[in-house]
């Protein structure tokens, strides 16, 4: 099992990183929560999971162990594969999930792509009494920089997420006719909630 990898950022998008150690470069999926906390960063400490499946290798990275462990508790849940439990932790703050599941609230579910009521169910009864047993991380927020082509990766994040690339551009067309100011985290997270609505 490799519990974290300590390296290099080569590539860095809101949805991987390339990390290179001792010659090696590991292909790791990461959350928005976790993409925001890289931003600026050149060499990271990554806490992993390694999924093993009959034709694939796949790393998951989280810069905090909280997040870590939530998106193992997501993925124990039956119907909440590792796709989803991504998903959920790129919509919502890890620490709010983890008040979402222990004080009942399945609205907080309601806004990330391919929850459903039920699913949103299952997973506050599977992992309230858990949860409710562990300690509570500090809560830390970054905010990331705006850049020029904030679209095309705000597009390419959804378009990794599974929404579909039509439905992307209406939403980011609306979103940034609105006038607001966004860095990539934000657009990403606001498109998120007007897909998911």
């Amino acid at each position: 099992m490799i519990s974290y990898i300590d390296g290099k950022i080569t590539l860095m998008t809101p949805t991987y990183v390339l990390l290179e150690t001792s010659g090696i470069g590991y292909h790791v999926n990461i959350s928005l929560n976790t993409y925001s906390q890289l931003e600026g960063k050149e060499r990271v400490k990554l806490l992993t999971v390694l999924l093993i499946k009959e034709d694939s290798h796949t790393l998951y990275g989280f810069f905090t162990e909280e997040e870590r462990s939530l998106f193992q508790h997501l993925i124990s849940v039956n119907g909440v594969g590792a796709g989803i439990a991504r998903l959920i932790l790129s919509s919502v703050m890890p620490h709010d999930i983890r008040q979402a599941i222990i004080y009942d609230n399945e609205r907080v579910f309601g806004q990330v792509k391919g929850i459903g009521p039920k699913t949103a169910k299952r997973i506050i009864i599977d992992l309230k009494d858990k949860l409710a047993k562990e300690p509570e991380s500090e809560h830390v927020t970054m905010q990331g920089n705006s850049t020029n082509i904030l679209r095309d990766e705000s597009s390419a994040a959804l378009q990794a997420l599974g929404f579909q690339k039509a439905a992307i551009e209406k939403t980011l067309t609306s979103l940034l006719k609105e006038g607001k100011e966004y860095n990539l985290e934000q657009l990403v997270k606001a498109a998120l909630r007007a897909l998911s609505g």
